[in-house]
């Protein structure tokens, strides 16, 4: 075989941005596969060639060792399903001959219930007024400061009132915005796009946003971003992480709180209100409604709460 590991797991990342794979997942998939196959070369087995063929006592020992030493279930679980996706991969490539992951199972992972704001909390946080600028800001650092709060404001909303996850917001381009409709186009996990509505609140401060604080911040390295930074680049995600958790601390809205907390909510709150679950599902873009579903198992556990604290014969 004329290919190393190292050249393999190149060809096998370009495989996965081909096939709309994210980012995030790809970086990931790359950890998970160099910590595997750095575990079983300490333990004598070859990087690529022949590695089939006795692979599967390799797969079982570094899982073992994973639990052994206290990783979670779920990253277990993770880590197989790299190996396992390398494997099919290596089969198709004619690498290998054998699946060293056929018929081994991860643990069973229990999916914890995810956080959500109640929908008072959620209102505080996006509407929460930002911290006045220094007394000493005048002029240009003035306006850059209300360009600023114009543009969190105009995240916050559209993150809760549209349910983006934080990369789809940052990746927001000004053609996928339109304010007359009321939507935006939104670049979702494995390429798949769809349409998420804006409600009056998210659309009117996305439109002040773009007229009035965008054009103080934008500079050319931004190119058609929706949302800038100070320094006139694309807004990061961690930015965005950042103003979410200020803000949740501001309001008292919990020390955890991320923009996919939003997300939660938004889904959350849709049930609540009578929402159908496959309209949920089309809203945030999952591409199955089992992954959808969790939010039913989150409305059934708050509405047993609100029963057991308000029922006399509970």
């Amino acid at each position: 075989m004329d290919v190393t590991l190292g050249e393999a797991l190149e060809a096998f990342d370009g495989h996965l941005a081909v096939a709309g794979r994210a980012v995030q997942t790809r970086r990931a998939y790359r950890a998970d596969l160099a910590a595997f196959f750095a575990w079983a070369r300490a333990q004598g087995a070859p990087d690529l060639d022949g590695f089939d063929r006795d692979g599967r006592r390799h797969v079982r020992g570094h899982l073992a060792a994973m639990a052994g030493s206290g990783r979670a279930g779920a990253s277990v679980a993770r880590r197989l399903a790299a190996v396992r996706t390398f494997s099919a991969y290596a089969l198709a490539r004619g690498w290998w001959t054998v699946d060293p992951t056929a018929g081994l199972r991860g643990p069973r992972t229990s999916r914890p219930l995810p956080q959500v704001l109640r929908a008072v909390q959620a209102a505080a946080l996006v509407e929460a007024d930002p911290p006045p600028p220094a007394l000493r800001a005048t002029g240009r650092a003035a306006g850059t400061a209300a360009a600023r709060a114009l543009r969190d404001r105009a995240a916050l909303e559209v993150l809760y009132g549209a349910g983006l996850r934080v990369g789809e917001l940052c990746g927001l381009d000004l053609e996928d915005v339109d304010l007359d409709a009321g939507w935006v186009r939104v670049r979702g996990k494995g390429g798949r796009e769809r349409l998420a509505p804006l409600g009056e609140p998210a659309a009117d401060a996305l439109g002040e946003w773009l007229c009035a604080g965008r054009p103080r911040l934008w500079r050319s390295a931004a190119g058609p971003a929706v949302f800038c930074n100070a320094r006139g680049g694309r807004l990061s995600q961690r930015s965005v992480r950042t103003l979410v958790g200020v803000r949740a601390a501001a309001v008292g809205a919990g020390v955890r709180t991320t923009p996919h907390t939003l997300r939660h909510s938004f889904a959350t709150h849709l049930l609540d209100g009578g929402a159908d679950l496959r309209v949920v599902q089309e809203l945030l873009g999952h591409a199955r409604l089992a992954t959808t579903q969790i939010y039913t198992h989150l409305t059934a556990e708050r509405m047993r709460s609100a029963y057991a604290r308000a029922h006399p014969r509970a």
